[in-house]
């Protein structure tokens, strides 16, 4: 990883948009700082387009993608995406899967969870569980005393024996079944909603992140940043391109000072 003073000015001034994790990305300590949500509204008003790409839960997505300077948001590590029109007030969805699949998933989810609280008793179902339409989300430490890392590889490997994809970000362990991603939905929703292709995403949207779910994001865009804290995750296969100097939300908006500076030009 280079640090991101090393990221040419050119690569940055081409960009159409930002796309975010949240937790540990904007967020510091479990709370979106005043300089994170500031750094949106710069971005926004720069004219870019800037969409959350992150492991939280769909009620949380739909509070997101109506009330934060967003122009859309990919939750549940890619079960679905939300855009708010605000001209005609309507919130569009799309899921990946059917309502009644999620239904019927959502039984076996809820078995598999029973069978991994039995096996590591410091594991919690993450309080965000309740508003969520396709993934189980195990806690390890966001509300929880922090897990011993051999508890978490357990969790991930009980997960993957019943069959889903595991996903692990800075505080959950994410399961569901399918093979959807962060990338792939981002993909279509983008490609859906702004008219681009796979090709001009990957040249012209920057992503920004922290963690292993990260990964797909990381591995795909020209222009990948790590909050500083990524270098706890050092044994990721794929890692960002770049690293700010701050952790967290100080690193977002870090980043976005350093790409609103190349949009302006030499001074």
């Amino acid at each position: 990883m280079r640090a991101l003073r090393d990221c040419p000015p050119s690569t940055l001034r081409r960009l159409h948009g930002v796309l975010t994790d949240i937790d540990d990305t904007l967020t510091t300590d479990g709370r979106l700082p005043a300089q994170s949500y500031a750094a949106m509204e710069r971005l926004e008003a720069s004219g870019l387009t800037i969409v959350p790409i992150t492991g939280r839960p769909a009620g949380w997505c739909d509070h997101i993608a109506r009330m934060w300077p967003v122009q859309g948001v990919v939750g549940e590590n890619g079960a679905f995406w939300f855009r708010y029109d605000r001209g005609e007030r309507r919130m569009l969805r799309h899921f990946v899967d059917s309502a009644e699949t999620r239904r019927e998933q959502a039984t076996r989810l809820q078995g598999i969870a029973t069978e991994i609280l039995h096996a590591i008793p410091g594991a919690r179902i993450a309080s965000d569980q309740r508003y969520r339409e396709s993934d189980l989300a195990i806690d390890f430490c966001e509300d929880v005393p922090r897990l011993p890392e051999r508890d978490v590889e357990r969790i991930v490997m009980l997960m993957q024996a019943r069959g889903l994809t595991v996903k692990v970000s800075s505080i959950h362990v994410n399961g569901w079944f399918g093979s959807f991603d962060k990338l792939s939905t981002t993909l279509k929703f983008l490609t859906a909603q702004f008219g681009t292709d796979a090709e001009a995403v990957r040249k012209n949207y920057a992503f920004i992140g922290d963690s292993p779910n990260d990964e797909p994001m990381f591995g795909y865009f020209d222009c990948s940043v790590g909050v500083a804290n990524v270098r706890d995750f050092a044994h990721m296969r794929r890692l960002p391109h770049y690293v700010t100097q701050g952790r967290a939300g100080n690193g977002f908006a870090e980043f976005v000072d350093c790409l609103i500076r190349a949009r302006r030009g030499p001074t």
